[in-house]
């Protein structure tokens, strides 16, 4: 997850970080560019991807609320990133990381996760394991 995506003072009590809107902006372009490039050159390696496309679809609505977005796109700038904690191109542990990151993500904003998105990306994984090469992003 890119840390910087929140800014590093933090609210008094329990409260969130006020994320960065330079920071955000950053990581949703990053995401946009590189999102389906990603998944799809590792579309069988990835357990996830469920999660994944929800969380991607959740991310890029309008209608969701900049904090869920901002901690959606952090976790998927984390995906896309070439480099992080456990290389990608590993095996077995390859993407525990980007699970972990991506887990934490999805449990910290679920009720901004709709039917629909998880509709979405119910659609588009349907698509991309069944037809190779056709566009839903």
């Amino acid at each position: 997850m890119t840390v910087s995506s929140v800014s590093p003072s933090l609210a008094t009590g329990t409260e969130l970080a006020v994320p960065d809107p330079d920071r955000v902006e950053r990581d949703e372009r990053l995401v946009r560019r590189r999102f389906w490039q990603k998944l799809r050159a590792n579309l069988h390696r990835i357990p996830f991807l469920e999660e994944l496309l929800a969380a991607y679809f959740c991310a890029t609505d309008p209608a969701t609320p900049y904090r869920a977005k901002a901690i959606l796109l952090a976790a998927l700038a984390y995906f896309v990133l070439p480099f992080d904690a456990v290389p990608d191109w590993l095996l077995i542990a390859g993407f525990t990381d980007d699970a972990a990151v991506l887990a934490a993500a999805v449990q910290t904003v679920r009720a901004n996760l709709t039917p629909a998105h998880w509709g979405r990306a119910k659609e588009a994984l349907r698509v991309e394991t069944g037809s190779a090469g056709t566009d839903v992003g």
